[in-house]
C-alpha cells in the first residue's frame, strides 16, 4: 500500500508536536523552584476551601438529621448510617434517571462533537463574503442567556410534538453550542495548511480532507469539549425541568430534586442523593483531567 503526501505530513506533524511537549533540558523539567512554594501554597489553601463543602456534602449522607444542624457544626458523623442512601434509591426512581441521563448525555456529546468540528472547520477554512462577521453574530449568541429563548423553544418544540420527550432536550443541545465551534476553530486554525494541501495533490476534496486529515489531528481537543458537554448535560436541570412531565423520562437532576419540599427538605436523604449523582461524574473528571488542561491550553495557544 503506498504512503500519501498527507498521511506523510501528518506523521512528521505529530512527531513534531510530541517533541514540543517535552520538557528541554535547561530547566525545563520539573525540578524544585524556590520561588513557587508561595504559589503552590495559595493554590494548596484554596483546593482544600474548595473541597471542603463536597467533603460535608458526603458525610452529612451518613448522618441523621439530628447531627447535620448539630452546633458547632461536626464534619465526620458520630454514628455511621446508610438510611439516607437507602431512603433516596427507594424513593426515587435512580436507576431510570441513571440510564436516562446517560444516553442524552451521550448523544448530545456525540452530535455536539460532530457538529462542532464541521462548522469549525467551515469557519477556520472556507473562506466567502461575510465569514468573519458571521462568526462574530456566532459568537454573540453566547452572550444571550438561555431562558430568553426558552418561550420560543417551547413553542417550536411544542409544533414539532417534542414535548415530553428527549428529543427536545437531545437535538437542540447537540445541533448549536457555540462555545464549542469556538474551541475547535482556534485550534483547526494552528494546524498548517500544508496538510490540506498535501491531500489536495492526491485528488482529496473537502469532506474527504476533514475526515482524514484534520479530524485525528483534533482529538485533544474533542476530548475536552466532549468532557465539557457530557458535565454540562449530566447536570442539566432546567431543560429537563421544562421540557419533560413524566417521571419515567426524568434526569438526575430532576430525581434529586424529589427530596427538597417548599417549606422543608429531608437533608439527609437530600446528601446521599446529590452524593449519587456527583459521584460518576467526579470520576470521569479525575480520569480525564489531564485530557481537559491539555485541551484548553492548546485550542487557546491557537491563534
Amino acid at each position: 500500500m503506498t504512503t500519501t503526501r498527507a498521511e506523510i505530513a501528518i506523521d512528521a506533524a505529530q512527531e513534531t508536536a510530541a517533541a514540543d511537549n517535552k520538557p528541554s533540558a535547561e530547566g525545563g523539567g520539573g525540578g524544585f523552584r524556590p520561588r513557587r512554594i508561595p504559589l503552590h501554597l495559595l493554590l494548596i489553601i484554596f483546593s482544600v476551601l474548595m473541597f471542603v463543602p463536597f467533603m460535608w456534602m458526603v458525610f452529612s449522607a451518613f448522618k441523621p438529621l439530628s447531627e447535620i444542624f448539630m452546633r458547632p457544626p461536626v464534619l465526620l458523623p458520630k454514628e455511621w448510617s446508610l438510611d439516607g442512601f437507602r431512603t433516596a434509591w427507594s424513593g426515587a426512581p435512580f436507576a431510570s434517571a441513571y440510564f436516562n441521563s446517560f444516553y442524552i448525555a451521550t448523544l448530545v456529546t456525540l452530535i455536539t462533537l460532530l457538529t462542532c468540528s464541521m462548522a469549525a472547520y467551515a469557519f477556520a477554512r472556507i473562506k466567502f463574503r461575510g465569514s468573519n462577521l458571521l462568526f462574530a453574530v456566532f459568537l454573540a449568541t453566547m452572550m444571550v442567556p438561555f431562558q430568553l429563548t426558552i418561550i420560543p423553544l417551547y413553542i417550536i418544540l411544542g409544533k414539532l410534538q417534542w414535548i415530553d420527550t428527549h428529543l427536545a432536550l437531545i437535538i437542540p443541545a447537540g445541533l448549536f453550542n457555540a462555545f464549542g465551534v469556538f474551541l475547535m476553530r482556534q485550534y483547526v486554525r494552528g494546524i498548517p495548511i500544508e496538510l490540506e494541501e498535501a491531500a489536495a495533490i492526491d485528488g482529496a476534496g473537502r469532506i474527504r480532507t476533514f475526515t482524514t486529515v484534520i479530524l485525528p489531528l483534533l482529538r485533544t481537543p474533542m476530548t475536552a469539549l466532549g468532557i465539557f458537554v457530557f458535565l454540562g448535560q449530566w447536570n442539566d436541570f432546567f431543560r429537563p425541568l421544562i421540557f419533560l412531565n413524566s417521571e419515567d423520562k426524568f434526569t438526575i437532576p430532576m430525581v434529586v430534586n424529589y427530596f427538597k419540599g417548599a417549606y422543608a427538605s429531608d437533608w439527609t436523604s437530600l446528601m446521599a442523593a446529590t452524593t449519587m449523582a456527583a459521584l460518576p461524574m467526579l470520576i470521569v473528571f479525575i480520569i480525564a483531567q489531564k485530557q481537559i488542561v491539555e485541551g484548553i491550553a492548546l485550542s487557546g495557544s491557537k491563534t
